[in-house]
């Protein structure tokens, strides 16, 4: 087939629609920001892309197999601007994953499939997925049906709230939703029979409970819940008055708008709530140190995805400069916060930018050694896969994933993006790759 001499959005839209992926696996996969590959969509031949991303989909249709080539050929020719004709009236193989249609409000099928397995608590090759029903549950509705709520000692609650958090970190999600179901009733009986100051501290570790819900339902691909999980966890912090556990709470706010497409207001939110704890604390503690560090890590994510690389720059340096002063790598106030989780996140923020190759380097920097949380080991693992992939080195991509499964199965089981990149895996190779990556799918009770 012939090259394309210039990709406008027209092409791209074409070839992603060839894919069978969506905007969103779409811009994983080209380490783009998902509101590029929307405006390519929707913008058509009115709208030429960047060199780099360029030479990224010519990689892409190179490496594309001859069915792809060959639905991407009948899309270009049946369109004449950004709306192209339905991928579903063309050739279909075995291999097709993606078939979300894609646009401006897009929403993963896979995701979708994903959630309702994980509500309902499906078993796939054996293994049983956790359910998340009970927990939005308890979520929207905390009083138990069939029995009073019980008031617990402080003690024991806040022991339960750092049992969830301790969990969370290790990626047992399945003892994570069983103690949540069971600490969310509890929480306003608790918050009740406390006084004073017990009150205050009650309000803190609310905030860290609804923290974990939130990041539990990310997880799962629950976005607009998540965003409610934070919403709660902001409130019970400002309630509490604690400064730090107001910017604690910041961080999975940032997280849920970020992951609900609001990336500029995510970004301002974390410079915000990083610099009102500054000011406000003077960083004179370890906890407000490692919290301030860990909101810059999170604002750097947000304005990577909004194609600010002078922001993320900038936030990864002030973060840099905050894991200096901490001195070690620790996880104070359940941050993970160091000079290692800086570069895991330099990373992470290398690939949303679609430096694939430069991920890779800096992955390649770690020590691992020094990852002492099972969850952030196998997201470096997973960036790793998706860099890999990203790049065309499939067989690599696999066994980063391969990697991540070893240190934290639930992890690999419940992620949506994980599912993406086998997805990925399964399209774009052939023989020997491909079997594994399906082999590895089946083990690990991916749906592709």
């Amino acid at each position: 087939m012939a090259a394309v001499t210039t990709w406008t959005g027209r092409e791209a839209n074409a070839l992603r629609q060839a894919l069978r992926m969506s905007v969103t696996g779409f811009a994983e996969h080209l380490g783009a920001a998902r509101r590029t590959v929307a405006k390519w969509s929707s913008q058509g031949d009115k709208i030429h892309l960047r060199a780099d991303m360029q030479a990224a989909l010519d990689t892409v249709l190179t490496r594309a197999t001859p069915d792809v080539r060959e639905r991407f050929e009948a899309l270009v020719k049946a369109g004449t601007s950004g709306a192209l004709a339905d991928p579903a009236t063309l050739p279909v193989t075995d291999a097709h994953i993606h078939t979300g249609e894609g646009g401006i409000d897009d929403i993963d099928s896979d995701g979708d499939v994903r959630r309702r397995d994980l509500l309902t608590g499906v078993t796939i090759s054996g293994i049983t997925l956790p359910t998340v029903a009970t927990l939005l549950e308890a979520l929207v509705a905390p009083r138990p049906r069939n029995a009073e709520p019980v008031a617990l000692p402080l003690r024991q609650f806040a022991q339960d709230v750092a049992t969830a958090k301790i969990d969370y970190q290790a990626c047992r999600y399945e003892q994570v939703l069983a103690g949540l179901v069971a600490l969310l009733p509890a929480l306003e009986p608790t918050r009740a029979d406390a006084e004073g100051e017990q009150r205050t501290r009650v309000d803190a570790l609310a905030s860290d409970l609804y923290h974990v819900v939130g990041s539990v339902l990310l997880k799962v691909g629950d976005k607009g819940m998540a965003l409610v999980a934070a919403e709660r966890s902001t409130r019970a912090a400002s309630i509490s008055q604690d400064p730090v556990a107001m910017a604690a709470s910041a961080r999975i706010m940032t997280h849920a708008l970020m992951s609900n497409g609001h990336s500029t207001q995510a970004r301002q939110l974390a410079e915000d709530a990083a610099e009102t704890l500054r000011r406000g604390t003077r960083l004179a503690s370890t906890d407000a140190v490692a919290v301030y560090g860990a909101l810059l890590l999170r604002g750097a994510i947000a304005a990577a995805r909004d194609e600010n690389r002078d922001s993320a720059q900038a936030m990864l340096d002030e973060a840099s400069h905050a894991a200096g002063r901490l001195g070690y790598d620790g996880n104070d106030r359940w941050t993970g916060f160091g000079a290692t989780n800086v570069l895991l996140h330099r990373v992470n923020i290398a690939l949303t930018l679609g430096d694939a190759g430069t991920a890779i380097a800096l992955a390649r920097q770690v020590p691992l050694d020094k990852i002492r949380l099972a969850e952030r080991k196998a997201t470096l693992f997973v960036d790793m896969a998706r860099a890999y992939t990203q790049w065309g080195r499939y067989e690599h991509g696999l066994n980063a994933l391969r990697s991540a499964y070893d240190v934290a199965p639930e992890e690999i089981r419940c992620r949506p993006a994980v599912q993406r990149i086998v997805s990925d895996l399964a399209v774009l190779t052939r023989g020997h790759v491909r079997s594994a990556a399906l082999d590895f799918a089946q083990h690990a009770g991916i749906r592709v």
